[in-house]
Protein backbone atom coordinates (compact mmCIF):
# COMPACT_ATOMS: atom_id res chain seq x y z
CA UNK A 1 0.00 0.00 0.00
CA UNK A 2 1.35 3.39 -1.01
CA UNK A 3 2.01 5.68 1.94
CA UNK A 4 1.63 9.47 1.65
CA UNK A 5 4.06 12.28 2.34
CA UNK A 6 2.96 14.61 5.14
CA UNK A 7 3.56 18.36 5.07
CA UNK A 8 2.78 20.87 7.80
CA UNK A 9 3.09 24.62 8.13
CA UNK A 10 1.75 27.33 10.41
CA UNK A 11 -0.63 28.47 7.66
CA UNK A 12 -0.82 28.83 3.89
CA UNK A 13 2.90 29.35 3.28
CA UNK A 14 3.63 25.66 3.11
CA UNK A 15 1.44 25.45 0.01
CA UNK A 16 4.46 26.77 -1.88
CA UNK A 17 6.24 23.59 -0.75
CA UNK A 18 3.26 21.39 -1.61
CA UNK A 19 3.08 22.97 -5.08
CA UNK A 20 6.74 22.25 -5.88
CA UNK A 21 6.52 18.69 -4.58
CA UNK A 22 3.37 18.01 -6.57
CA UNK A 23 5.05 19.44 -9.69
CA UNK A 24 8.15 17.27 -9.30
CA UNK A 25 6.45 14.12 -8.01
CA UNK A 26 2.99 13.79 -9.59
CA UNK A 27 2.66 10.15 -8.52
CA UNK A 28 3.06 10.78 -4.76
CA UNK A 29 0.13 11.00 -2.33
CA UNK A 30 0.36 14.20 -0.30
CA UNK A 31 -1.31 15.30 2.94
CA UNK A 32 -1.08 18.95 3.96
CA UNK A 33 -1.89 20.47 7.34
CA UNK A 34 -1.98 24.23 7.91
CA UNK A 35 -2.27 25.39 11.52
CA UNK A 36 -4.36 28.41 10.57
CA UNK A 37 -5.83 28.75 14.07
CA UNK A 38 -2.43 29.62 15.55
CA UNK A 39 -0.49 31.36 12.75
CA UNK A 40 2.01 33.08 12.96
CA UNK A 41 4.56 30.97 14.84
CA UNK A 42 7.45 33.43 14.56
CA UNK A 43 6.70 35.69 17.57
CA UNK A 44 5.87 32.79 19.90
CA UNK A 45 8.16 31.28 22.53
CA UNK A 46 10.29 28.20 21.76
CA UNK A 47 8.19 26.08 24.15
CA UNK A 48 4.99 27.02 22.35
CA UNK A 49 6.50 26.45 18.91
CA UNK A 50 7.66 23.00 19.99
CA UNK A 51 4.24 22.12 21.42
CA UNK A 52 2.41 23.21 18.26
CA UNK A 53 4.89 21.43 16.01
CA UNK A 54 4.56 18.18 17.96
CA UNK A 55 0.77 18.32 17.69
CA UNK A 56 0.95 18.95 13.95
CA UNK A 57 3.38 16.08 13.45
CA UNK A 58 1.32 13.66 15.53
CA UNK A 59 -1.75 14.40 13.45
CA UNK A 60 0.11 13.63 10.23
CA UNK A 61 1.70 10.51 11.72
CA UNK A 62 -1.81 9.23 12.38
CA UNK A 63 -2.29 9.29 8.61
CA UNK A 64 0.51 6.69 8.30
CA UNK A 65 2.84 8.95 6.33
CA UNK A 66 6.25 7.74 5.09
CA UNK A 67 8.08 11.11 5.18
CA UNK A 68 7.36 14.20 7.28
CA UNK A 69 8.13 17.59 5.74
CA UNK A 70 8.34 20.46 8.19
CA UNK A 71 7.45 23.27 5.80
CA UNK A 72 7.63 25.88 8.55
CA UNK A 73 11.02 27.52 9.01
CA UNK A 74 10.24 28.47 12.61
CA UNK A 75 9.35 24.88 13.49
CA UNK A 76 12.40 23.64 11.61
CA UNK A 77 14.65 26.00 13.51
CA UNK A 78 13.22 25.32 16.97
CA UNK A 79 11.41 21.97 17.14
CA UNK A 80 13.35 19.52 14.97
CA UNK A 81 15.17 17.61 17.78
CA UNK A 82 11.85 17.04 19.56
CA UNK A 83 10.14 15.88 16.37
CA UNK A 84 12.83 13.26 15.79
CA UNK A 85 12.01 11.79 19.22
CA UNK A 86 8.45 10.82 18.25
CA UNK A 87 9.05 8.98 14.97
CA UNK A 88 11.63 6.99 13.05
CA UNK A 89 10.42 8.03 9.60
CA UNK A 90 12.55 10.55 7.64
CA UNK A 91 11.95 14.21 8.48
CA UNK A 92 12.85 16.95 6.03
CA UNK A 93 13.14 20.48 7.37
CA UNK A 94 13.61 23.65 5.35
CA UNK A 95 16.86 24.84 6.94
CA UNK A 96 19.28 22.29 5.49
CA UNK A 97 18.00 22.38 1.87
CA UNK A 98 17.88 26.18 1.87
CA UNK A 99 21.37 26.44 3.34
CA UNK A 100 22.81 24.06 0.76
CA UNK A 101 21.32 26.11 -2.06
CA UNK A 102 22.67 29.35 -0.57
CA UNK A 103 26.20 27.93 -0.40
CA UNK A 104 25.86 26.66 -3.96
CA UNK A 105 24.71 29.99 -5.41
CA UNK A 106 26.75 32.66 -3.62
CA UNK A 107 29.61 34.11 -5.64
CA UNK A 108 31.02 36.70 -3.25
CA UNK A 109 30.47 34.76 -0.02
CA UNK A 110 27.86 37.17 1.39
CA UNK A 111 24.45 35.62 2.08
CA UNK A 112 21.37 37.30 3.49
CA UNK A 113 18.67 35.48 5.45
CA UNK A 114 15.15 36.80 6.00
CA UNK A 115 12.71 34.97 8.25
CA UNK A 116 10.39 35.17 11.22
CA UNK A 117 11.60 36.38 14.58
CA UNK A 118 11.80 32.79 15.83
CA UNK A 119 13.86 31.59 12.88
CA UNK A 120 16.29 34.51 12.99
CA UNK A 121 16.61 34.31 16.78
CA UNK A 122 17.64 30.65 16.50
CA UNK A 123 20.57 31.40 14.14
CA UNK A 124 19.74 28.07 12.49
CA UNK A 125 20.57 29.24 8.97
CA UNK A 126 23.81 30.92 10.01
CA UNK A 127 24.97 27.75 11.77
CA UNK A 128 23.99 25.49 8.86
CA UNK A 129 25.59 27.68 6.19
CA UNK A 130 28.83 28.21 8.09
CA UNK A 131 29.03 24.49 8.86
CA UNK A 132 29.02 23.93 5.10
CA UNK A 133 31.43 26.80 4.40
CA UNK A 134 32.94 28.71 7.32
CA UNK A 135 34.19 31.46 5.02
CA UNK A 136 30.70 32.64 4.05
CA UNK A 137 29.42 35.76 5.80
CA UNK A 138 25.77 35.50 6.84
CA UNK A 139 23.57 38.52 7.54
CA UNK A 140 20.11 37.97 8.99
CA UNK A 141 16.97 40.09 9.26
CA UNK A 142 13.62 39.30 10.87
CA UNK A 143 10.64 40.35 8.74
CA UNK A 144 7.65 39.83 11.06
CA UNK A 145 5.08 41.58 8.87
CA UNK A 146 5.62 39.33 5.85
CA UNK A 147 3.64 36.35 7.20
CA UNK A 148 0.46 38.28 8.06
CA UNK A 149 0.67 40.08 4.71
CA UNK A 150 0.94 36.75 2.88
CA UNK A 151 -1.90 35.27 4.95
CA UNK A 152 -4.10 38.22 4.00
CA UNK A 153 -3.36 37.76 0.31
CA UNK A 154 -1.35 41.00 0.07
CA UNK A 155 1.29 39.63 -2.24
CA UNK A 156 2.10 42.46 -4.62
CA UNK A 157 1.24 46.09 -3.95
CA UNK A 158 2.96 49.35 -3.02
CA UNK A 159 2.45 48.85 0.72
CA UNK A 160 4.17 45.46 0.61
CA UNK A 161 6.93 46.93 -1.56
CA UNK A 162 7.56 49.75 0.94
CA UNK A 163 7.76 47.28 3.83
CA UNK A 164 10.09 45.00 1.86
CA UNK A 165 12.35 47.95 1.00
CA UNK A 166 12.59 48.87 4.67
CA UNK A 167 13.40 45.30 5.73
CA UNK A 168 15.94 44.62 2.96
CA UNK A 169 17.83 47.91 3.05
CA UNK A 170 20.24 46.78 5.76
CA UNK A 171 21.04 43.48 4.00
CA UNK A 172 21.53 45.07 0.58
CA UNK A 173 24.00 47.53 2.12
CA UNK A 174 26.10 44.48 3.08
CA UNK A 175 26.52 43.70 -0.65
CA UNK A 176 24.82 40.29 -0.41
CA UNK A 177 24.54 38.40 -3.68
CA UNK A 178 22.24 35.64 -2.36
CA UNK A 179 19.08 36.00 -0.28
CA UNK A 180 17.43 33.03 1.43
CA UNK A 181 13.66 33.34 1.74
CA UNK A 182 13.72 31.75 5.18
CA UNK A 183 9.98 31.27 5.53
CA UNK A 184 7.70 29.32 3.21
CA UNK A 185 5.28 32.25 3.19
CA UNK A 186 7.91 34.48 1.61
CA UNK A 187 7.86 32.97 -1.90
CA UNK A 188 4.32 34.36 -2.12
CA UNK A 189 5.96 37.80 -1.96
CA UNK A 190 8.76 36.88 -4.35
CA UNK A 191 7.80 39.40 -7.05
CA UNK A 192 8.04 42.30 -4.62
CA UNK A 193 11.22 40.99 -3.01
CA UNK A 194 12.76 40.60 -6.46
CA UNK A 195 11.87 44.19 -7.36
CA UNK A 196 13.51 45.50 -4.19
CA UNK A 197 16.56 43.21 -4.17
CA UNK A 198 17.32 43.53 -7.88
CA UNK A 199 18.20 40.92 -10.48
CA UNK A 200 21.80 40.66 -9.28
CA UNK A 201 20.71 38.95 -6.05
CA UNK A 202 19.86 35.23 -6.25
CA UNK A 203 16.69 34.37 -4.32
CA UNK A 204 16.79 30.96 -2.65
CA UNK A 205 13.24 29.62 -2.43
CA UNK A 206 12.68 27.14 0.41
CA UNK A 207 9.99 25.35 -1.57
CA UNK A 208 12.23 24.65 -4.55
CA UNK A 209 15.10 23.59 -2.28
CA UNK A 210 12.93 21.05 -0.46
CA UNK A 211 11.74 19.48 -3.72
CA UNK A 212 15.36 18.97 -4.78
CA UNK A 213 16.21 17.49 -1.38
CA UNK A 214 13.18 15.18 -1.37
CA UNK A 215 14.25 13.71 -4.71
CA UNK A 216 17.25 12.13 -3.00
CA UNK A 217 15.00 10.19 -0.63
CA UNK A 218 12.32 8.84 -2.97
CA UNK A 219 12.65 5.68 -5.01
CA UNK A 220 12.03 5.96 -8.74
CA UNK A 221 9.23 3.39 -8.64
CA UNK A 222 6.17 4.88 -10.36
CA UNK A 223 2.88 2.98 -10.41
CA UNK A 224 1.56 5.21 -13.18
CA UNK A 225 -1.24 6.58 -11.01
CA UNK A 226 -1.64 10.25 -10.21
CA UNK A 227 -1.09 11.06 -6.55
CA UNK A 228 -3.95 11.95 -4.25
CA UNK A 229 -4.17 15.13 -2.20
CA UNK A 230 -5.70 15.83 1.19
CA UNK A 231 -5.74 19.24 2.85
CA UNK A 232 -6.47 19.96 6.51
CA UNK A 233 -6.54 23.18 8.53
CA UNK A 234 -7.20 24.02 12.17
CA UNK A 235 -9.42 27.05 11.43
CA UNK A 236 -10.63 29.52 8.78
CA UNK A 237 -11.39 27.01 6.03
CA UNK A 238 -13.06 29.62 3.81
CA UNK A 239 -10.14 32.03 3.92
CA UNK A 240 -7.62 29.23 3.38
CA UNK A 241 -9.56 27.90 0.39
CA UNK A 242 -9.76 31.38 -1.17
CA UNK A 243 -6.02 31.97 -0.92
CA UNK A 244 -5.15 28.39 -1.85
CA UNK A 245 -7.05 28.70 -5.11
CA UNK A 246 -4.78 31.60 -6.08
CA UNK A 247 -1.56 29.90 -4.96
CA UNK A 248 -2.46 26.58 -6.59
CA UNK A 249 -3.75 28.15 -9.83
CA UNK A 250 -7.41 27.24 -9.23
CA UNK A 251 -6.65 23.60 -8.55
CA UNK A 252 -9.67 21.80 -7.11
CA UNK A 253 -9.08 20.20 -3.70
CA UNK A 254 -10.89 18.82 -0.69
CA UNK A 255 -10.43 20.65 2.60
CA UNK A 256 -11.30 19.63 6.14
CA UNK A 257 -10.94 21.28 9.53
CA UNK A 258 -9.42 19.21 12.32
CA UNK A 259 -9.24 19.83 16.07
CA UNK A 260 -5.75 18.76 17.05
CA UNK A 261 -6.53 18.29 20.73
CA UNK A 262 -8.78 15.38 19.78
CA UNK A 263 -5.84 13.52 18.19
CA UNK A 264 -2.74 14.12 20.30
CA UNK A 265 -1.66 10.52 20.81
CA UNK A 266 -0.25 8.49 17.94
CA UNK A 267 1.58 5.22 17.63
CA UNK A 268 5.00 5.56 16.07
CA UNK A 269 5.38 4.56 12.43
Amino acid sequence: MKKPIGIFDSGIGGLTVYKEIRRHFPEEDLIYFGDTARVPYGPKSPNTIIAYSMQNARFLLQQRIKILIVACNTSSAVALPDLHKITHIPIIDVIQPGSEQAVLHTRNGKVGIIGTEGTIRSNAYSKAIQYLNKDIQVFSKACPLFVPLAEEGWHDNEIVKAIAASYLEELLQKDIDTLVLGCTHYPLLKNVIRQVAGDQVVLVDSAEAIAVYLGRMLSEVDDGLSGKDEFFVSDNETKFARLAEVILDNQTFSLQRVRLYESWFVEDN
